[in-house]
């Protein structure tokens, strides 16, 4: 059957629904209701109490009009049910909200129903038609709402005329079921034509709830499978190389020049690398840590199994800044031991870059720190071991699969200092193996953070003066503005010249992004000397800087910043043994979102926490960026709020792969058909494709 075969479908109607992605009839399948109406679910409006409750609210339209005056204009418009009568309330796009409603309509408003005197009403209310009055009497069934749009509403295509397609589509239509029988019945779900007819056609409220589930299932289920069927290859292909002998750099430096004693958790994270390097497979390992945990010990661990057996490292870093300070702290832990480390960025000099080159190629270059320029392709290496990349979030995907195909397929070890919430860690990082630094190394107190408005600036600057009197250092950040780095820089800039007068008996300096790397480096050197007392700086220094001296943070508009943004420059402090303070002073304007971004920083220090909260606000795509992570953008299912479904999916993934990972099976033929080509794209993202 086509789209073309069915009833009413003009051309017009034909283009309109391929705007909305629907050209074939498995699209149309597979458009599916936004909310639904039932008499279950309708508040008949004398029963609305006005609080603040969400309510689904459905009458007639009985007036439309315009009050108030000029600027401060509104419409108002009155629907009426058998029980009484009620408005909605919009303060802007007046006059295109009053265009959409017609006298004598059946309209249902869905929002928070407010009491204001003797009335009630929904201010902004989503709205969706139910039809002409004849269909009044359709509520006397469940009506699915389907999502429109402006096309739809210029054709007339309404959810009535949706929902008579799908009926014929069903009617005519057998859809392939791919998910084998024993899964559907071990998750007690519905097969596909008859999950198909309960999210369209439902008889009751737990059809469509468990139409839901099976189409959410489905999604979360192939998924997995291509996540499964990578790791699968992965070990497939990849035996790893066999690190055997400890006995040089790596016992040396633990026993006779570590300047600490390791937590538990890097003692933990560092015996998961040695079971991995032995293992004779290839590692994947995620390390996650909070700021501060002591990720790097561990990765420089690592990096000496691979240098005891004879083989190169490579450290990957996101920035120059956060590279060359890695480089640094390798350069200083690891000089007893007379290892060759190498600096790889962007803006070196080509005879200093050939150098290094052929440094890395013919082995004289054991460790080679640097940024995404360690994974071009001039880059060759004599035998890479082991690579680390730090900060994963940042690369994502195809790069940690780039670095894969660097030298024999080395170990990796990828690290993050932006914890990842655990329903990120079940999808996007499925195929690596994880080890988690808790807590932080001794000595170290939690910082304290409090929120301020801009007008306790002078007590804010009273407070740093005093503990700039007692030995402390500060900075003090301002935010990107818009992206802007000319705004960014004139806002760094005038507070720099600001504080040079608040503070004339301590030295100011200045960091931002527009400066040669040997004028950061100056700058730096001078910050963790304490040639500098307070410095003053972009966000270039949200990742990675480590002063243990310094122990005051200032967020200036802390309101622009995301919640794992001001905790990773929260995280720049608290590293020494004085206590220390991060205040995060926000401006005049601040939406609720924010202030909730400000309250979380104020009520926890657990960066996982945070990460959970900042995955609610911005959604997975924005937390990770969804093209970097290869994370698909579902269509039905939330890998937030149905995480009970992703573990049973996952697990259901996982156990098909483990037992039949080429699908040979008979049972598994129809299932092969639908994974080949989804499991062909997901692979690009793995470099398997």
């Amino acid at each position: 059957m086509k789209l073309i075969d069915l009833s009413d479908l003009s051309t017009k109607r034909l283009n309109a629904l391929a705007e909305a992605g629907i050209e074939s009839v498995g699209d149309l399948l597979n458009f599916f209701p936004r909310r639904y109406l039932d008499r279950t679910t309708v508040s008949p409006i004398d029963r609305l109490t006005g609080r603040g409750e969400e309510v689904t609210v459905v009458g007639r339209v009985k007036d439309i009009h315009e009050a108030g005056y000029r600027r401060k204009k509104r419409l108002e418009v009155i629907i009426q049910d058998e029980t009484g009568t009620m408005k909605g309330v919009w303060f802007k796009g007046v006059s295109y909200f009053k265009k959409t409603f017609k006298e004598d309509e059946i309209v249902a408003f869905f929002g928070k129903a407010k009491r204001y005197g003797r009335s009630i009403s929904i201010a902004h209310p989503d709205v969706d038609k139910v039809g002409d009055p004849s269909d009044l009497q359709d509520l006397t069934r469940i009506v699915p709402v389907y999502p429109g749009n402006k096309q739809f509403s210029k054709t007339y295509i309404t959810s009535k005329l949706i929902h008579q397609w799908v009926s014929t589509v069903l009617k005519h239509v057998q859809p392939p079921e791919f998910i084998p029988k024993e899964i559907l019945k071990e998750q007690d779900l519905p097969g596909r034509k008859e999950a198909y007819r309960m999210i369209h056609l439902p008889e009751s409220r737990n059809e469509y709830l468990k139409a839901r589930e099976r189409f959410k299932f489905e999604e979360f289920f192939l998924f997995e499978l291509s996540i499964a069927k990578v790791k699968h290859r992965i070990v497939e292909r990849a035996s790893g190389h066999v690190f055997s002998n400890l006995d040089n750099y790596t016992k040396r430096f633990f026993n006779e020049h570590l300047p600490f004693e390791l937590t538990e958790g890097q003692k933990q994270a560092l015996s998961d690398i040695k079971q991995d390097v032995r293992s004779g497979q290839q590692m994947n390992r995620l390390l996650q840590g909070d700021v501060g945990s002591g990720k790097t010990i561990v990765a420089i661990g690592a990096i000496l199994m691979a240098l005891d057996n004879g083989f190169q490292a490579a450290f990957m870093a996101p920035t120059e800044i956060l590279a060359e300070q890695h480089y640094r702290t390798l350069i200083e832990l690891l000089e007893p031991l007379d290892i060759t480390i190498r600096l790889l960025v962007g803006n070196q000099k080509n005879a200093l870059r050939t150098d290094i080159l052929t440094d890395i190629e013919g082995g004289n270059c054991q460790v080679v720190v640097g940024t995404h320029a360690v994974i071009q392709d001039q880059v060759n290496f004599h035998n890479l071991g082991l690579a680390v990349i730090d900060e994963q979030h940042r690369f994502g995907v195809k790069q940690r699969a780039e670095m894969l195909d660097k030298g024999s397929h080395p170990h990796v070890l990828v690290m993050s200092a932006t914890p990842i919430p655990r329903s990120l860690a079940m999808t996007v990082y499925s195929d690596l193996d994880i080890s988690v630094i808790k807590g932080l190394p001794g000595g170290r107190k939690p910082v304290k953070t409090a929120v301020r408005p801009e007008k306790k600036q002078d007590d804010i600057y009273d407070f740093v003066e005093k503990n700039l009197k007692e030995g402390g250092q500060a900075y003090v950040v301002y935010p990107l503005v818009e992206e802007s780095e000319a705004v960014d820089l004139k806002d760094a800039t005038a507070g720099y010249e600001k504080l040079k007068k608040q503070f004339p008996n301590f030295n100011v300096g200045l960091l931002h992004g527009r400066m040669k790397s040997e004028e950061k480096d100056t700058v730096m050197k001078q910050f963790i000397d304490n040639e500098i007392q307070v410095l003053v700086s972009t966000t270039v220094i949200e990742v990675g800087v480590d002063v243990p001296n310094a122990n005051i943070m200032i967020v200036e508009h802390a309101e622009r910043f995301g919640l794992s943004q001001l905790h990773q420059l929260r995280g720049r402090i608290g590293r020494g043994t004085r206590q220390s303070y991060c205040i995060l002073i926000y401006g005049q304007k601040v939406s609720t979102e924010a202030r909730f971004r400000l309250s979380k920083m104020a009520e926890t220090t657990d960066g996982f926490k945070i990460a959970e909260a900042d995955l609610k606000l911005r959604g997975p795509g924005d937390f990770l960026g969804t093209k970097q992570s290869g994370l698909p953008e579902f269509k039905i299912a939330d890998i937030i709020e149905d995480q009970w479904i992703l573990a049973q999916a996952k697990s259901a993934a996982w156990d098909l792969i483990k037992d039949d990972p080429d699908l040979q099976r008979n049972e598994h033929q129809e299932l092969k058909k639908v994974f080949t080509p989804y499991y062909k794209e997901r692979a690009k993202f793995y470099g398997m494709g």
